[in-house]
């Protein structure tokens, strides 16, 4: 009787990683698109979150001193916020433009806007928000 040595196979052959890593890339190209989508809308909810919120703030302070921020530290030094938020679009929270009040009101700061170039989805400028 002839002895059979059966060997067993460890591992994959390189066909079938070819095979898992196309199904992979197909499904990562697939998904990317809407991944990348989401996070830019979400960092346009964030900004205009943080827009009515420091809006928001500056009326408060208004309301209480009778005059605007002359900064946006102000609003922190005097416990308003615990910090300035920053700008979702451009990672910092000192790229806000900030706008002076109309004429016979006191104050350095009455609105402020985003410092981000560029367009929302829904066409609107950033700055323009």
């Amino acid at each position: 009787m002839p002895h059979c040595i059966h060997r067993r196979r460890i591992g994959f052959t390189l066909i079938e990683l070819l095979v898992v890593l196309a199904i992979v890339s197909t499904l990562l190209l697939l998904v990317a698109p809407r991944y990348f989508q989401r996070v830019d809308t979400a960092q346009e909810a964030v900004l205009r979150e943080n827009l009515r919120t420091l809006r928001q703030v500056l009326d408060n302070f208004q309301g209480d001193h009778g005059r605007f921020p002359e900064t946006l530290q102000e609003l922190v030094d005097k416990r308003y916020l615990r910090a300035l938020p920053e700008d979702p679009l451009t990672g910092s929270a000192e790229t806000w433009t900030l706008l002076p009040p109309p004429n016979g009101l006191e104050g350095a700061v009455y609105d402020l806007r985003s410092g981000a170039a560029g367009a929302a989805k829904d066409g609107s400028l950033y700055a323009d928000w």
